[in-house]
């Protein structure tokens, strides 16, 4: 190359040694040395320092003390092992990179002992314990370590370096139950707010540092992670100029992450504000009991206008499951990041092993008395793999129960009418849970299974003062845009338009619906049934015997009549079914709605969708 000779570092006549610098070199503000590729002695030089040299022109003549092999390539020469070449001894450092060292010494938890100690007063970890427990061990890639808060103009650089490290956000690339499913399937993306910086509260950089991460979560469909505790937006950052930050980015980022790929909140402690904005933005929510969580802290109540309130005053977990916020309440994080990887492995893939419950206890599943209620729970965890369940939501839309969990291994979205609560009839809550949960599955393309045991939906004026109408008409519209194979099992009442919702949108819309031997069908209600069809039979006997005699009649009658097996021979479902062959079904069903469901997606492009926030 043409370059400009910088310095001599030997003199004609000087001895050299193998491996010795003879002269240094600039081109393009780069410095090159020359170095003797054998021992010898410098002769002649023939430029002087400062000088250009040409491409192609001899820099010196030597007298080489050895003679040098022939080599296969002009490019090959002999060399020092690396160490020596560097003149230092293999097990130490150089200054530069014993200053990153330091510098990154100030991130990490055993050198701040105050701020762990502080988190163990809380009976909480920091959020650092919580990645490494979350992460495959040595995967976790971190972004932006080296950051701090934007407060260079009012804090010096070694205070905010001390007391702001990373500017109170944890972001990185790792994988997360790779040991099941494989490397190529476990990458994920993960944000942890840290609440022993400044509160968890989102500065200038913190907000640059999601926006960043969020990208790459994004561009390579890598699933999300966020531990959100904090209290929202930082006013002390004065280093950026703006009047109020409202033009930020990071919000609708977050958000464009929803139907694209799984977005897994967790949260412990106090959850305001901002903070709580992105929680609400993922699909689902997995809070540890102590927490907290609110679209406002206490100052801005207060500041509102609204009252005096403490921290635990807003938003505590007994407010916020029963409403819906929380779809998974544990006692701790270590059991919430559990809940979190489960979670996540259901839209990983498939287990290769699994274990099946007795299946011939089934049959005694539903009570004989058809007006007894029984515990579906219980008929879940013996229908799907051994401890393969998930429920979510527990605790709000009892009407319903959402799980996911598993059959040979292959992950499910599976829903089933509670006849504990309200009979089995549908109300606004369990709608919205339903339609939701539908979405979900739709959105990680796993199949879902209706176990249906209702007497519809529910009616009357109170519940109509609740937007009924429009609540229970989400799981219709929703089930009509599902391209995810739905499979159907009726394990005792199918009544009216609460059946067909549970079913899709009608018994012809799922794969196939089959029921068990203890199957009812109707319009609506057997007794409903009879007494609003027969109303003037009924009246013109006098009441008592007369009249409880013809109504019993009456009602066997349509009870023959709704028979699961008298359904099945007008073809209005597909089968009637042992209950201990069901999980064959939901097997050879899976199967084949999966290739159909691979199929479609394969050659039909789908447009943009989106999971609703509630």
């Amino acid at each position: 190359m043409t370059g400009t000779l910088v310095q001599w570092l030997a003199g004609p006549g000087e001895a050299i040694q193998s491996g010795q610098t003879i002269l240094v070199l600039e081109a393009m503000k780069m410095e090159h040395e020359i170095l003797a590729s054998c021992d010898g002695q410098l002769d002649h030089t023939f430029f002087a320092s400062g000088e250009t040299v040409e491409e192609g022109e001899a820099l010196f003549t030597w007298s080489p003390s050895t003679i040098l092999a022939p080599t296969s390539s002009s490019l090959e020469s002999e060399v020092a092992p690396f160490e020596e070449a560097q003149g230092r001894p293999p097990t130490s450092l150089r200054a530069d990179l014993q200053q990153l060292n330091v510098r990154l010494g100030f991130t990490l938890d055993e050198n701040r002992p105050n701020a762990v100690a502080k988190r163990r007063e809380r009976g909480q970890r920091t959020a650092r314990e919580n990645i490494a427990q979350l992460c495959d061990p040595k995967s976790f890639m971190e972004y932006g370590a080296l950051t701090v808060a934007a407060q260079r103009s009012r804090r010096s650089l070694n205070d905010l370096i001390v007391n702001t490290p990373a500017d109170g956000m944890i972001t990185g690339v790792a994988t997360i139950n790779a040991h099941h499913f494989g490397k190529e399937h476990s990458s994920c993306a993960v944000l942890a707010y840290d609440a022993t910086v400044l509160a968890g509260t989102q500065g200038a950089m913190n907000h640059n540092k999601t926006d960043r991460l969020l990208d790459v979560a994004l561009q390579h469909r890598l699933p999300v992670v966020l531990f959100a505790e904090g209290g929202g937006g930082r006013p002390g950052d004065v280093d950026q100029v703006m009047v109020a930050g409202l033009h930020i980015t990071t919000f609708s980022k977050f958000a464009s992450l929803s139907g694209e790929v799984p977005v897994i909140g967790i949260v412990s402690g106090r959850c305001f504000a901002g903070n709580a904005a992105l929680l609400g933005c993922c699909d689902v929510i997995i809070a540890t009991a102590n927490s907290n969580i609110g679209m406002g802290g206490p100052a801005m109540v207060e500041g509102g206008g609204l009252g005096v309130f403490a921290p635990e005053d807003i938003g505590p977990t007994d407010v916020q499951t029963s409403n819906g916020v929380i779809d998974c309440l544990v006692a701790d994080e270590p059991e919430a990041i559990e809940i979190a990887k489960r979670y996540l492995g259901f839209t990983q893939g498939s287990l290769t092993t699994w274990q099946v419950p007795d299946q011939t206890l089934l049959r005694e599943a539903i009570p004989e008395n058809r007006l007894r209620s029984y515990d579906v729970r219980k008929l879940i965890s013996g229908l799907v793999d051994f401890d393969s369940g998930l429920e979510l939501r527990p605790l709000f839309g009892k009407g319903i129960l959402t799980y996911f969990a598993r059959i040979e291994g292959q992950p499910i979205g599976l829903m089933a009418n509670n006849t504990v609560h309200l009979g089995g009839a549908i109300d606004a809550d369990a709608a919205d849970k339903a339609a939701r949960f539908m979405q979900v599955c739709e959105s990680y393309h796993l199949p879902v299974i209706s176990l249906v045991d209702t007497p519809g939906f529910m009616v009357g004026p109170d519940i109509e003062k609740k937007a009924q109408v429009r609540h229970v008409s989400r799981m219709f519209v929703t089930a009509a845009k599902l391209t995810v194979p739905f499979l159907s099992v009726v394990l005792r009442k199918g009544y009216g338009l609460g059946a067909m919702a549970m079913a899709a949108g009608g018994f012809h819309s799922p794969l196939f619906s089959v029921s068990w031997p203890t199957g009812e069908f109707g319009a609506m209600g057997l007794e409903g049934a009879v007494k609003l069809g027969f109303k003037k039979e009924l009246d013109a006997q006098p009441e008592g015997a007369l009249r409880d005699g013809l109504q019993a009649k009456l009602l066997a009658t349509y009870y023959e009549r709704g028979q699961a097996t008298n359904m099945a021979t007008m073809l209005e479902i597909d089968a009637v079914i042992d209950p201990a062959d069901t999980r064959s079904w939901l097997i050879r069903g899976l199967q084949a709605g999966l290739q159909q469901s691979a199929s479609r997606l394969s050659v039909t492009a789908t447009g943009r969708r989106f999971i609703d926030t509630w």
